[in-house]
């Protein structure tokens, strides 16, 4: 069997084999773990198909928020929701513009932060900037981001001499981020708050604080995991190291002040009365992004704003609608015109100089199967 090949950047370990080609080599502790989640991510991609379970969890998603608004909605009074809107304080208007270009700044980093996790650290920060802003621009409000957003990433990076299964690479690291972020700050936010996260999936608190000891405990494992040796993950087609420890932490650094930023603007825009801490409006705010995210629906539209309304069912709810809208301004519908004009922009100079737009490929799943480790050195083994 050939030996691993190691490219001398210092974010990356990365092998030209694909991962079929290799031999799962787990520890015995760690067996069991892998083994059996190796076995659940091949039955979902061979028996069910990913496909399947997101068209199915989308649709009761939808299905649901959609009950839930025609409820909440239906006594609506829209010239309170237009005074809401007039009224809002122009400072807090501002400050949450603010934390939402620091979320999109911060977004840039998910890709430059993969590029040099896959060894591409010759692409510049721009070049990252640029992909990274316009793929989560567009992303998050056409739908279906893995793949909206990874046509933009190809378009960008293919300048570059990415190839479809590096984009497939830095898709999955910058997915990654994303989750690892997600699932800390809703751990923590839960763990510390777990009314918050009672008044989103109704379960008593005490159900809430022990989901939030197993999200940490998972979190715990797998920065411990990654610490131990080079990991490697992937399917047919692909494969790429994970981040070590120390980089993981800095990945869930990144996450954590994505979402701080997002959830802060969102702070500024709900109503000033009745109170609420900021802890508890984050947990709130990041279970109903991911729950919009899981809708697949673009921008989550109508799963985040019916989970925000049920969840903060304090808040005159004309007022609140107003702060939901003006947070889908901000957050949504600026960033998408600025990131049409930025990338479209773009494509009109590379096509006054005379450069064919790359061909499109398929994008390879994202969703990987296998689990497979680099050989130990000698200097390991004789440490171990």
């Amino acid at each position: 069997m050939q030996d691993f090949c190691y490219r001398c950047e210092p974010f990356a370990c990365n092998s030209p084999l694909p991962v079929t080609d290799r031999t799962m080599q787990p520890s015995d502790r760690e067996h069991r773990v892998i083994e059996t989640l190796h076995r659940i991510a091949v039955f979902c991609d061979t028996r069910i198909g990913w496909n399947r379970l997101g068209i199915a969890l989308s649709a009761v998603i939808l299905a649901i928020a959609g009950a839930v608004l025609y409820r909440l909605l239906r006594t609506i009074d829209v010239g309170e929701v237009l005074d809401a809107l007039a009224s809002t304080d122009w400072r807090d208007f501002t400050l949450a513009a603010v934390y939402v270009a620091g979320g999109y700044f911060t977004l840039t980093f998910y890709d430059l932060f993969a590029l040099r996790t896959i060894g591409r650290g010759d692409v510049p920060y721009w070049a990252a900037a640029l992909a990274g802003f316009g793929s989560y621009a567009v992303g998050h409000n056409v739908g279906a981001s893995v793949f909206t957003g990874g046509a933009v990433r190809y378009r960008v990076y293919s300048g570059w001499g990415l190839t479809a299964a590096d984009v497939a690479k830095l898709c999955f690291i910058a997915g990654l981020t994303f989750w690892l972020g997600n699932a800390t700050v809703l751990g923590l936010g839960t763990l510390y708050a777990p009314l918050a996260a009672s008044a989103i999936d109704q379960l008593p608190p005490w159900v809430n604080r022990a989901g939030a000891l197993a999200i940490l405990a998972l979190l715990a494992f797998y920065v411990h995991w990654v610490w131990q040796r080079p990991r490697i993950v992937g399917r047919k087609g692909w494969s790429v190291a994970l981040p070590g420890g120390p980089l993981t932490l800095l990945q869930i650094g990144i996450g954590i002040v994505d979402l701080g930023f997002c959830a802060l603007a969102m702070y500024m825009l709900v109503p000033e009365e009745p109170n609420i801490n900021f802890i508890t409006l984050a947990v709130i705010f990041v279970a109903a992004t991911l729950l919009g995210f899981a809708s697949h629906a673009p921008g989550g539209i109508g799963v985040f704003d019916a989970a925000m309304l049920v969840a903060l069912w304090q808040f005159d709810k004309e007022d609140l609608l107003a702060g939901l809208l003006l947070f889908r301004l901000l957050y949504y519908i600026v960033p998408f015109g600025l990131a049409l004009v930025v990338l479209g922009s773009r494509e009109l100079y590379l096509f006054l100089r005379g450069t064919p737009p790359p061909p499109i490929p398929e994008i390879p799943s994202i969703a990987p199967t296998e689990v497979v480790e680099p050989p130990i050195e000698p200097q390991q083994r004789i440490a171990q």
